[in-house]
């Protein structure tokens, strides 16, 4: 159902039609397919679907105090590249893997977790803690500082096999780090995991409502961020309709 996917297979569906005797209602279908992909290139569709979800979460509010651990959400290391290059390779993300090497500079009493695994449904034995793991120590986070969580093969494992690992004690605060439109999802989950953690967005895909209704001349830019955000959608949905949060869109309520 992602956009690229639905459009190409809608687009062949349509010369099969061509083929037949619903000639008709295959050259419609073409028409609706090609249409349908400009409005996700080069319309504000994209935008209009990512905004609710990146201004969902303010930017972490500094002034509370220093915390007591940065949890840091997987997704920007290909672990079928890095495993075939023998070395880490980010694939798209990379604020996620800034953000705590900043953090931790910071504030040097704060544990640092790296929660990520595979999320192939095939086995496999690359994990994705295991190739960010030398990123973060190049970045200047002590190896000794680092706990790693390699098992998770979703957010929803993320905060159960985190909150495992670290045991968080009563009043301990704990930041969650992960992209600005994968926030509120993430947010949900680990509230209703039992794990309460303040949001720390980064890695926005848009400047804010300003570029709300802004068109884009690179069709690929507007095609990246409307299967971002749809897929964003679905999981939001899919998680509400699994029980594994409490709301569709989770806010800043209980942060």
């Amino acid at each position: 159902m992602l956009p690229i996917n639905l459009l190409v297979e809608l687009g062949i569906v349509a010369v099969v039609l061509m083929g037949t005797r619903f000639a008709a209602f295959g050259r419609r279908l073409a028409i609706t397919t090609l249409v349908l992909l400009a409005l996700a290139a080069f319309s504000p569709l994209g935008n209009l679907l990512i905004y609710p979800l990146e201004s969902r979460f303010p930017p972490w509010d500094a002034s509370r105090g220093a915390p007591d651990g940065i949890i840091v959400l997987g997704g920007s290391v290909d672990t079928d590249l890095s495993a075939a290059h023998r070395t880490p390779v980010v694939a798209h993300a990379a604020d996620r893997l800034f953000a705590p090497a900043e953090l931790a500079r910071r504030y040097p009493n704060a544990r640092i977790v790296f929660t990520g695994g595979t999320s192939n449904l095939l086995s496999t034995e690359a994990r994705e803690a295991d190739y960010s793991a030398p990123i973060l120590e190049n970045l200047g986070i002590a190896k000794d500082r680092l706990i790693l969580e390699r098992d998770s093969r979703n957010t929803w494992e993320n905060a159960i096999f985190t909150k495992q690992l670290v045991s968080p004690k009563r009043g301990e605060r704990w930041l969650l780090v992960t992209s600005a439109f994968h926030m509120p999802r993430s947010m949900g989950i680990f509230r209703k995991a039992g794990f309460d953690v303040e949001a720390y967005p980064v890695d926005w895909r848009m400047g804010g409502r300003d570029d709300l209704f802004s068109f884009t001349n690179m069709g690929a830019d507007g095609l990246r961020r409307t299967e971002v955000a749809v897929r964003e959608w679905i999981g939001l949905t899919a998680y509400r309709l699994m029980g594994r949060t409490s709301e569709l869109l989770p806010g800043p309520g209980r942060d």
